[in-house]
């Protein structure tokens, strides 16, 4: 009996023991987390008002786009506690965002496609929607996709082909309509989520598919087969009031195109959007903090591990017919970060590849509008420099 009391003792004051050493090596969790601190006080009326004043919310994109990655790269950088917090929402396309920022509640911010909302009012579905949104900043461009078998050429033979553009409410949607009906090519569309539209090619359901994503995709990256290629877009004149030429190499999709090859296509820009709130509302306020946080902290975007395409965004590239939010635009001029000049483009125009083959001041003019990538590292420059004054 007096062992087994013996034993027990021993038991309690090793247990106590090794309390005392879990305090002093382990932090509180409660302590190094918001959220634990939140959970802590639930039911407080001053915890949810804090919770929800500083918390921004952004619409992205379909699993596998560009857009969810941008999304969840602002939130790494940008979150800070109960001061902001970014909160990524995973989306159906450029067209649902556009009505996500008009009618969801909550929702402050989304990325759409520059061409979208012209398609929607040429095609009559909404008038002088650009007055209802501003944006914050051009992000990059977003090249268009055409996987198909090999023995395709160009986009010519995809006519009465079987020919798969993303589902109705997404930007590629939007685009592929857009493009093929310019170079008076008619396919069969069919409405089907990409990562399914390609496993479908694969069992010859479909004959091409079209995916408009910031190089590198990820599911154009992740789909092999030696059957299959990309198809080059030519850079039509048709194409040229906006878009922007583009091309792709082995470097990007090593799976899709041989070595020492590269596939030319067409781009269109991505933009930050938000709803036109009066300067004076809530929304507006939650607006102008996100955009001193981000525009703040652009530099450390264009760093790994973050995506490539944040190295061709440039904050002060202009969008032409859309308004600038005004947050947006006063950070700008107070950081003295400088919009594209014509002087600035018209030297990129001497050292890009894509100059040559613009023949008149038509395209160049056309190229100007479109024109962003080549400005991005002034941008940086100027951001950074703006940070030291």
């Amino acid at each position: 009996m007096r062992r087994l009391f013996g034993l027990a003792l021993i038991a309690i004051m090793m247990t106590c023991g090794l309390s005392a050493r879990a305090e002093d090596t382990e932090a509180d969790p409660a302590k190094v987390s918001e959220s634990l601190k939140a959970i802590f006080q639930f039911g407080s009326v001053s915890t949810k008002q804090s919770l929800n004043a500083n918390t921004v919310t952004l619409i992205s994109g379909t699993i596998g786009g560009t857009y969810v990655q941008f999304g969840a790269d602002l939130a790494s950088v940008l979150d800070d506690g109960n001061k902001l917090r970014v909160l990524p929402i995973v989306g159906r396309g450029s067209v649902q965002s556009v009505a996500d920022i008009l009618f969801l509640q909550g929702v402050d911010l989304g990325i759409v496609r520059a061409d979208t909302l012209d398609y929607l009012e040429k095609k009559g579905f909404a008038k002088d929607i650009k007055k209802q949104f501003t944006y914050v900043t051009k992000l990059y461009n977003e090249e268009m996709h055409v996987i198909a078998p090999k023995a395709v050429k160009s986009l010519k033979e995809l006519e009465g082909k079987t020919v798969s553009v993303d589902l109705p409410n997404g930007g590629t949607f939007v685009t592929a309509m857009v493009v093929f009906e310019r170079l008076g090519i008619k396919p069969k569309f069919v409405y089907v989520e990409q990562r399914i539209a390609l496993e479908r090619m694969k069992a010859g359901e479909i004959d091409a598919v079209i995916a408009v994503q910031g190089k590198p995709s990820k599911a154009v990256g992740q789909f092999k087969d030696d059957r299959f290629h990309l198809v080059p877009v030519e850079y039509a004149k048709a194409l040229q009031g906006d878009y922007l030429p583009a091309s792709l190499n082995a470097k990007d999709y090593p799976n899709l195109i041989g070595d020492q090859e590269r596939v030319d296509t067409i781009a269109v820009p991505a933009v930050l959007a938000a709803y036109n709130w009066a300067p004076n509302t809530e929304r507006y306020r939650k607006l102008a903090l996100f955009v001193d946080a981000f525009f703040t902290k652009f530099p450390a975007f264009q760093n790994p591990p973050f995506h490539p395409k944040w190295k061709e965004v440039s904050l002060a590239a202009p969008l032409p017919d859309w308004n600038r939010l005004p947050a947006a635009k006063q950070w700008l001029e107070k950081h003295n970060v400088e919009a594209v000049t014509r002087s600035r483009f018209d030297e990129f125009l001497k050292q890009s590849p894509a100059a040559a083959k613009l023949q008149t001041n038509a395209d160049k003019e056309a190229l100007f509008k479109q024109f962003q990538a080549w400005e991005a590292d002034n941008a940086r420059a100027q951001v950074r420099g703006g940070e030291k004054r």
